[in-house]
């Protein structure tokens, strides 16, 4: 269901990351267990738009490598919060995520004059820095903000957009990943059996290009998330 979701609507951190902690899960071993379908969706939409020869090397890199640095840091910071805090800062994130999906700016589709040079370059390394740190520290909503950036910062076109998401998001993710297994905060059959469930879920999704099913998929998470962050914060 949250493949399904996370392909439609792009947040399945939202609901994957409080399910875990219900299911009796410690927040930090909830945050990096999660790590583990986030790392295999983004390397599976990877090697898909590979595949279609869609690449934005070396920018990707560039940036990927900062939002490394800046997801190791944000990664030790979610080890060492308590969960409590941690819970309720979670719910702040998701209402904060959903006014995002409900006001975000329209996206255009058409070739735009790409700007990955340069000045740009630079400030965008600084700017994916604390995604990454961000990142690193919960990752829930984060693909909406990359998305922003790239397409009114950076100028790219939808399709360049998700292709460079991609890249960096599985770069962050591997270094926040290895932050959460070296303290030993990973429950591995949780997170397997949520990989697994999420790409199947996505491939499932992908068959189902309708666009009203994107409007009934929102509404349920807005009413989703809602409900959940008040437990998160309360309960």
């Amino acid at each position: 269901i949250v493949g399904f979701i996370t392909t439609i609507a792009g947040v399945g951190s939202l609901i994957t990351l409080p399910i875990l902690i219900f299911l009796g899960l410690p927040s930090a071993v909830a945050n990096g267990t999660n790590r583990i379908a986030l790392m295999m969706t983004a390397f599976s939409a990877n090697m898909g738009f590979k595949s279609k020869g869609i690449s934005t090397f070396p920018f990707s890199a560039y940036t990927g490598t900062c939002a490394l640095m800046g997801s190791i840091i944000g990664a030790h910071i979610a080890i060492d919060i308590n969960d409590a805090a941690f819970n309720k800062i979670l719910s702040i994130i998701m209402i904060l995520v959903i006014l995002i999906i409900i006001f975000k700016p329209r996206i255009v589709s058409n070739d735009l004059s790409v700007r990955l040079t340069g000045k740009h370059l630079r400030l965008s390394c600084v700017v994916f820095f604390f995604i990454g740190l961000y990142g690193g520290f919960v990752n829930a909503g984060i693909g909406f903000v990359i998305m922003l950036f790239l397409h009114f910062y950076n100028r790219m076109n939808l399709v360049r957009v998700n292709a460079t998401k991609v890249v960096i998001v599985l770069v962050y993710t591997i270094g926040a990943f290895l932050t959460f297994v070296f303290n030993d905060l990973v429950n591995y059959s949780y997170g397997i059996c949520l990989a697994i469930g999420t790409v199947f879920g996505g491939w499932n999704a992908s068959r189902f290009a309708v666009k009203k099913g994107e409007k009934v998929i929102k509404i349920f998470l807005v009413i989703s998330v809602v409900i959940i962050s008040i437990k998160l914060w309360f309960f």
